[in-house]
């Protein structure tokens, strides 16, 4: 579990661009299911366009917020929700104890990579439509193993960069450590150094798989940071929420060298 209801992005760097739209939308993924989805486009995009994948928790006002950072940065910036298929597509019409394990539990072992995938491609397709020809998958917790698992050709994504997603094999499922052979896009990790939830050793082996692919990769530790140290209110810890900050902008900006700058209204 990673962010809280009330919980709010950090406000690191001041926006280059007021925002054209920021609204919810109903997405349809190739199987015919409904499911939530939030969209965030400045006035002037100058950079790839960010696929946002949430925690566990799915699309909430963490991650409304973060596209519209992004959105401010001149990046178009989509949310989507993982679950459509079992909880509808109005995220809030959920009772408040589905953002608890007991609660959400069922929802989340309904889960499957083929649906995710589909979820994903569907996104994508909305938000290339929206104008930016690159993407960028950018993943929190349960989205940031996600994103990983974007970096796969099928996406055709321009990079994947993941907070704190967990890449081991859970309960015999294949992570993106055991997948690391079929990812080719470059991707960027934020870790914790004091994150309870993964371990050093799984932040190693997946170094290891990317090594042994080929894949270019930029793994960054904060040392004393817990799981989920990009957080408004995790002030003790708003060096490293900085420093991730600029270094993801930095990702951002050597995918976007090309782009031509252009209004999306």
């Amino acid at each position: 579990m990673c962010y809280d209801p009330d919980a709010a992005p950090p406000a690191v760097t001041p926006a280059l661009w007021p925002l054209a739209e920021a609204t919810a939308l109903t997405l349809t993924s190739a199987d015919g299911t409904e499911f939530a989805a939030f969209l965030a486009r400045p006035e002037v995009a100058t950079g790839v366009g960010v696929l946002v994948l949430p925690d566990n928790k799915g699309l909430s006002g963490f991650y409304r917020q973060t596209a519209a950072r992004l959105a401010e940065q001149g990046h178009p910036a989509l949310v989507v929700d993982y679950y459509g298929r079992t909880a509808g597509a109005d995220p809030e019409s959920r009772p408040k104890e589905f953002g608890d394990l007991p609660g959400l539990l069922r929802h989340l072992l309904a889960l499957t990579p083929e649906g995710l995938d589909a979820d994903l491609a569907a996104g994508l397709a909305r938000l290339r439509a929206s104008g930016p020809a690159e993407v960028v998958a950018l993943g929190f917790c349960f989205g940031g193993r996600q994103a990983f698992r974007a970096a796969a050709p099928r996406f055709g994504l321009a990079g994947a960069v993941g907070f704190y997603g967990y890449p081991d094999a859970i309960n015999g499922s294949p992570g993106p450590t055991q997948l690391a052979a079929d990812l080719s896009a470059p991707i960027l990790a934020f870790w914790g150094g004091a994150d309870e939830h993964i371990p050093p050793t799984a932040v190693d082996a997946f170094d290891a798989a990317l090594t042994a692919a080929g894949n270019p990769h930029e793994f960054v530790t904060y040392p004393g940071a817990p799981h989920n140290f990009f957080e408004l209110s995790a002030v003790e810890y708003s060096d490293a929420a900085r420093d991730s900050w600029r270094r993801l902008q930095g990702f951002l900006a050597d995918r976007s060298a090309s782009a031509t700058p252009r209004r999306t209204l």
